[in-house]
């Protein structure tokens, strides 16, 4: 007996020792989660329930400019219900009321939200969508309703807020004012102005802390953010929609009756360097056209006729010729080694100066001209065209530019034709607004000047940064030279036997030059040649306002192909349009003081209707698009007649937003 009690005793001995280590190995455990991998634990289960969301800040406003608006960012707002943390006695109380009031709201019948909160109640749904995308002003009266007026912890209201971008000139300049879009690696894609000035416009993200709730949803705790959003500057551009407008259909209207592949107008001011048009227009397989690429930035392919500016300003600058050097076309064909120069005019025409050689756009005299004058010393020729800033790049701060190709003795290509065919604009390449550049200079005295797309950032009525014209080359050639350089693009359109002769009007002037180039002239395949038509130059004549070119690629050959006939007309239209708008523009300049004062009084009445949510603001002054804009940002129907700023509006300043659905403007 003693023997068994003593085998018991062992084994309570044993299991009790077990207890006290498994209890010694629990605390150890428990010590080490809350003293050492705590914090980890921790973190993992609020991971797992709360989360901390980016909130993406207003973008910043893109404007023209006189203040019209290109890109504007518009909040949209998302309305559910959390049916679990409001009181049965709260929803019965209120759901009769509120189903009424969003069916007066969002024009559906009250039965219809009364069911779906029900069975949302119901099924304790914690998630139940209420309205999809309304605006701010439809928000604001949502949370003010019954029930939801109670918040998120007893009224079960949840509210999702995005930022939609909008274009209010729809598909004009929409590959210009582009767009920047950001992948789930941080990866950006920048397309023109939105792109590029995009750090002054994108501003910075605010974080707010959100609960998961069922079926992996999350949802916002509380209306306060534990850090705001910072919304983005606005931009001013140096886009006249005006000129963009008329850009725009004058490149359309020619695409379109010369079925071509694609084309680009940009025009330029001559004494800042603001662009102040630029259109892109590609064709569909349908043979519509629409902004499908930044041609005029990105796309470098050879000039054409339109480089024997840049030969002849050289040759003038080299004392290699004058404008009186004379030079035998022959037949209109110069043979250069192996190769034949060829002129557009059958059998040539005689012999001519070198002023007569632009006029009429003589291959074979500007081949003469380079070749026989800088082939000792065809370094001097490049290193000549390298000073004026041909082979580089412009900077712009839109990406995507087309890198300039100018050769130099001994690279890659070079030949013993090089020069003969570089006089007359092949084995070289450029872009649009590259060309435009140096003719712009032609026309400002020999100053090249940086193209420009921004005037200015600005917070509300403040300016942040401003921008001036940015000299790239103070002098590219001398002031006689430019001159002449003038006179002989005056004379192409003015001459009678000028390649522009047919764009000549006695009612506006205009200086340029024609440009058709051959494209996939390798092939062999007479069918397969295609063309690139360009008209280059600035108006008017006398103290030059604006430089424009206009380029089109692949017309239809059975229609034409020659620059004068395609692109030339595109140049004269917006000329013309300019030209007659003028007075109108000078005009509107007297009115700048008051449209500022009648700005600076909507921004200080803005900022506090911002605090109200519940009136009309005054809109008087302001532009009809801007105008629009904010009012059907308000939840407002809004029409208008006319054109221009707002001169009356038919609600009142300071009207309740809720007795409101369409206001009138007269512009």
């Amino acid at each position: 007996m003693p023997n068994k009690e003593k085998h018991i005793l062992t084994r309570m001995y044993v299991v009790a020792g077990f207890l006290f280590v498994l209890a010694i190995t629990i605390m150890v455990k428990l010590v080490s989660i809350q003293m050492v991998d705590g914090e980890k634990y921790r973190k993992l289960a609020m991971d797992r329930t709360e989360k901390m969301f980016t909130i993406a800040p207003n973008r910043g406003n893109l404007y023209s400019d006189d203040g019209s608006l290109l890109a504007t960012s518009v909040s949209k707002y998302t309305i559910r219900f959390d049916a679990k943390t409001v009181s049965d006695k709260d929803f019965e109380t209120h759901v009769t009321h509120l189903s009424k009031e969003l069916s007066a709201l969002l024009k559906k019948p009250a039965a219809h939200y009364q069911q779906l909160l029900r069975k949302a109640k119901a099924n304790q749904s914690r998630y139940a969508l209420i309205a999809r995308d309304i605006d701010y002003a439809d928000y604001v009266q949502v949370k003010e309703m019954p029930l939801f007026n109670k918040g998120p912890y007893k009224g079960g209201l949840i509210v999702e807020q995005r930022t939609l971008r909008e274009h209010p000139l729809g598909k004009i300049a929409e590959r210009s004012v582009g767009y920047e879009r950001v992948d789930e690696n941080g990866y950006y894609t920048r397309v023109g102005l939105e792109g590029a000035f995009g750090q002054y416009l994108r501003g910075a993200e605010g974080k707010r802390l959100k609960q998961k709730i069922a079926k992996g949803q999350w949802k916002p705790i509380g209306f306060d953010n534990i850090i705001e959003p910072k919304d983005g500057y606005d931009v001013v551009s140096t886009i006249d929609i005006n000129i963009q407008d008329i850009a725009h259909h004058a490149l359309l209207f020619q695409l379109e009756k010369y079925k071509a592949d694609h084309g680009s107008v940009i025009v330029m001011e001559t004494k800042t360097g603001e662009i102040k048009a630029i259109s892109n227009l590609g064709r569909t397989q349908e043979g519509k056209y629409y902004e499908r690429l930044n041609y005029a930035i990105g796309e470098s392919h050879e000039p054409g006729s339109t480089f024997k500016l840049m030969s002849i300003v050289a040759a003038l600058e080299d004392k290699v010729i004058d404008t009186s050097t004379v030079f035998d076309t022959e037949n209109g064909r110069w043979k250069v080694f192996d190769r034949t120069v060829r002129d557009a005019k059958h059998g040539g025409y005689g012999k001519i100066s070198a002023a007569k050689a632009f006029e009429v756009s003589s291959n074979t005299a500007f081949a003469k001209m380079i070749h026989n004058g800088y082939k000792q010393n065809p370094e001097k020729f490049v290193t000549r065209l390298m000073n004026m800033g041909l082979h580089q790049e412009l900077g712009l701060p839109v990406n995507g530019e087309g890198t300039p190709v100018i050769r130099y003795p001994g690279d890659k290509g070079w030949s013993g034709i090089s020069l003969a065919w570089m006089s007359h604009g092949y084995e070289v390449s450029m872009t649009p607004l590259q060309i435009l550049t140096f003719y712009n200079a032609i026309a400002n005295d020999g100053e090249m000047l940086k193209p420009r797309l921004i005037k200015e950032v600005r917070e509300w009525n403040k300016t942040i940064y401003s921008f001036n014209k940015e000299i790239i080359n103070p002098s590219i050639c001398s002031k006689e030279t430019a001159k002449i350089a003038r006179k002989l693009l005056q004379d192409v359109v003015d001459k009678k036997y000028g390649t522009g002769h047919s764009l000549y009007s006695p009612n506006f002037s205009m200086a340029g030059k024609t440009g058709t180039c051959q494209k996939d002239y390798v092939s062999k395949d007479p069918d397969k040649l295609k063309y690139i038509s360009s008209f280059a130059g600035y108006f008017p004549v006398d103290d030059p306002k604006y430089s424009c070119i206009v380029v089109i690629h692949e017309p239809d050959k059975s229609v034409g192909y020659y620059g004068a006939d395609v692109s030339g007309p595109v140049f004269k239209s917006i000329a013309q349009k300019i030209f007659s708008s003028s007075p109108i523009t000078d005009e509107l300049h007297s009115l700048q003081p008051e449209t500022t004062a009648l700005n600076e009084a909507y921004e200080a009445y803005y900022t506090e209707a911002q605090k109200k949510y519940n009136t009309v603001p005054n809109v008087e002054g302001l532009s009809g698009m801007d105008a629009v804009a904010i009012l059907e940002n308000l939840g407002l129907e809004v029409e208008t007649r006319g054109n221009g700023k707002v001169r009356k509006q038919s609600i009142t300043q300071g009207t309740d937003l809720k007795k409101v659905q369409k206001i009138v403007l007269e512009l």
